[in-house]
């Protein structure tokens, strides 16, 4: 199958791209798990994320924000010591933060999917780039995005983060128009 050369690295990196990579997602808990998982990426390649993915779900209750908005400074110190996750402090000081500001967010009456996808206006934007090169890093509306979740207390959510996460949620579709993922995630519709 000719996929996006990214995927082509590894394993797991192929395994990610062929099922979830480009899949609009509309799920809280998913956004919030890809929401960390991106921001812990940041200088890191995307294969030690994934090497590490269930490392975050173990550490960080599933990505059940009410529990990690609870987390305590005890708690955040033994997830400073697993291997299995990127042990950078202030990533991991980020996601308690961010699990606190989502939770802000319901109690404002939105979701955090609802805020996210109002940057596309609830629907995937479908690119059609022929070759990486023309993949962006960012866009005006990822700016947009992180100016507001910095604006409502998220951290590790840069111009460049937002992008990567809207990539992987589907909120934009940059499959390139050659890999068969391209049409196939197109496809894909919000359930009503």
């Amino acid at each position: 199958m000719p996929r996006c050369p990214w995927a082509e690295a590894s394993a797991s990196e192929r395994l990610y791209h062929d099922n979830e990579w480009g899949v609009p997602s509309y799920d809280n808990q998913h956004l919030f798990e890809m929401l960390t998982l991106e921001g812990a990426q940041a200088g890191l390649s995307w294969s030690t994320i994934l090497n590490k993915r269930d490392g975050y779900r173990r550490r960080f209750a599933d990505f059940d924000a009410a529990k990690v908005a609870r987390f305590t400074p005890h708690k955040i110190e033994q997830i400073l010591t697993d291997p299995g996750v990127v042990r950078h402090r202030g990533k991991i000081e980020a996601t308690v933060s961010n699990a606190r500001a989502v939770i802000a967010l319901q109690e404002s009456e939105t979701t955090l999917a609802e805020l996210l996808w109002s940057f596309v206006d609830g629907k995937p934007i479908v690119n059609r780039h022929r070759r990486t090169e023309d993949v962006p890093a960012e866009s005006f509306r990822s700016l947009a995005m992180s100016k507001e979740l910095k604006r409502r207390g998220f951290r590790f959510v840069g111009p460049t983060t937002c992008y990567a996460f809207m990539q992987a949620v589907g909120m934009v579709n940059d499959h390139l128009v050659s890999c068969p993922r391209y049409g196939e995630v197109s496809a894909f519709r919000k359930a009503e």
